[in-house]
């Protein structure tokens, strides 16, 4: 693996923020209790395999808070910033603890699945909070079909990087 120098880390940072923002903002179907289902978690996790784990925390909460900025949603934004950050570091820690023993597709998709585990229950706890536990489980199926989908494209995608050999791992 070739060191990145800073400037390329927070230019990558940056630009997988700005994707998950756009990935999480282009299609929105809504969920039961207010919120919407999106593609940013492929992104997400993607950013949590490729970079370094501050870089990636950021790059993975950020873009998803901004994405529930721009789109009015500006209470889930703080949760948003932390459960997405949180997925990032988790692909992240997993990856690096996994992969040599499991290879690179098995170990992104325990990584990938914890993660996706970790939005769920996360969500479910913010809502929770917001609209109560009862109300609150009726988003556990729907985050659920979100992860499955993060997950298959961001394997998807990381693949594609890996082969295109732009960014170098």
């Amino acid at each position: 693996m070739k060191e990145k120098n800073a400037t390329q880390k927070i230019v990558i940072a940056a630009l997988l923020a700005a994707l998950t923002c756009v990935a999480t903002m282009i299609i929105k179907i809504p969920s039961p209790l207010k919120g919407y289902l999106n593609l940013g978690d492929c992104v997400v996790l993607l950013a949590g395999w490729m970079l370094s784990p501050v870089y990636g925390f950021l790059a993975a909460g950020l873009g998803s808070a901004l994405a529930d900025l721009f789109s009015g949603y500006v209470v889930y934004a703080p949760a948003t910033f932390v459960i997405k950050g949180l997925m990032a570091l988790i692909a992240y820690y997993g990856f690096k603890l996994l992969h040599k023993k499991l290879g690179n597709l098995p170990s992104r998709m325990i990584t990938g699945t914890v993660a996706e585990s970790v939005m769920i229950l996360g969500y479910f706890a913010f809502e929770g909070f917001l609209y109560g536990f009862g109300p609150s489980v009726v988003n556990i199926p729907a985050n659920g079909v979100q992860g499955i989908a993060g997950l298959i494209l961001g394997c998807i995608l990381v693949k594609m990087f890996e082969k295109s050999k732009l960014i170098q791992f």
